[in-house]
């Protein structure tokens, strides 16, 4: 799949753009070239110097630039094959106290992405979600929306170009940056006896990058355009997450921050009546003209019409020891 093709991961040096990386060397070691588009040089000189690039360094390359500038965004995709869009604001709330500047980045970012994709006739192109675009209540969450929305239209003017546009959506990822599970061990080190819980009824999806990178490798196998990827996962309440880190901690109510949900959600019952299911993951087709006028024959089963999926009514649920060793996992990774 990979085989002679030039990859480009907008912010390439996050948690993601490592692990898909390191896969797709392990994996493709033909791959022509893996171009790593980030703003921060910080972290691209860093991640240039990981012991575990260096016997792949002369595939890779550092371009520092911004989502926001379409003229950097143009030189770095010359010659692209395939693009994997990751950059974004990510921090609730952040975005929720920032939010033009979230608009900036997740929006026309977004769109900058798709024109400069467009113009030089990429070919495949996988755009990154997450469970709080569906049905948003904070600016990230509405952002992102936003953002798959102007992905999966993209299809539909693309004319006589080759490119395909889809998205992939997942929960949260563990040990990732900015997750609950190093801000709690973090407290742990610090010597703190007790644990803040948000609320104690709170539940959240979570998988490990490698089920994301999976997922985002099918979607290019398999994509005819338009389509939204969205992996099974199992999910976990917060009292238990917060037993499998520090099971001898006390733990103490702080409430909601802003924008958050007591459970996520990454198919609404709105997107039921076009979803699709299959072993590992669910398909959202476009609810647009162009795909309704086309064949598209994608398999899978239809949901039943009242169906959502959700992390409060998840079939798969994650135990202590279940995560306890997921952590185990990535500490040494």
């Amino acid at each position: 799949m990979f085989t002679n093709k030039t990859i480009l991961i907008t912010g390439g040096t996050g948690s993601f753009g490592k692990k898909f990386i390191k896969t797709v060397l392990a994996q493709y070691p033909d791959v022509k070239k893996i171009i790593v588009y980030s703003r921060d040089e910080f972290k691209q000189f860093i991640m240039s110097n990981m012991p575990e690039y260096q016997p792949h360094i002369n595939k890779l390359r550092f371009f520092i630039g911004d989502v926001r500038d379409k003229e950097r965004l143009r030189l770095a995709m010359e010659g692209v094959d395939y693009v994997i869009h990751a950059a974004a604001l990510k921090q609730v709330p952040a975005c929720e106290y920032n939010p033009f500047e979230a608009i900036k980045t997740n929006i026309m970012g977004a769109q900058n992405v798709i024109d400069i994709c467009l113009e030089h006739n990429v070919e495949k192109v996988v755009a990154l979600s997450t469970d709080k675009a569906s049905s948003p209540i904070n600016l990230y969450g509405a952002t992102k929306l936003c953002s798959d929305k102007l992905f999966i239209a993209a299809n539909g003017y693309s004319g006589k170009k080759q490119t395909k546009f889809s998205v992939v959506r997942y929960g949260n990822v563990a040990g990732s940056r900015g997750s609950v599970i190093p801000f709690f061990q973090r407290l742990v080190k610090e010597g703190q006896t007790s644990l803040p819980i948000t609320d104690p009824n709170m539940t959240r999806f979570w998988l490990k990058l490698e089920n994301a990178v999976w997922l985002v490798m099918k979607a290019f196998e398999i994509m005819q355009g338009g389509e939204l990827y969205v992996k099974k996962i199992p999910s976990m309440r917060i009292m238990e997450l917060a037993k499998a880190i520090a099971p001898k901690l006390d733990t103490h109510i702080i409430g909601i921050r802003p924008g958050e949900k007591v459970h996520e959600q990454m198919i609404s019952t709105e997107d039921a009546r076009h979803t699709l299911e299959f072993d590992d993951y669910y398909i959202i087709q476009p609810d647009l003209l162009w795909w309704k006028n086309s064949v598209k024959d994608l398999g899978g089963k239809a949901v039943p019409h009242d169906f959502s999926y959700n992390s409060g009514t998840n079939t798969q649920w994650l135990s202590v020891e279940d995560m306890q060793k997921l952590i185990e996992n990535l500490d040494e990774e």
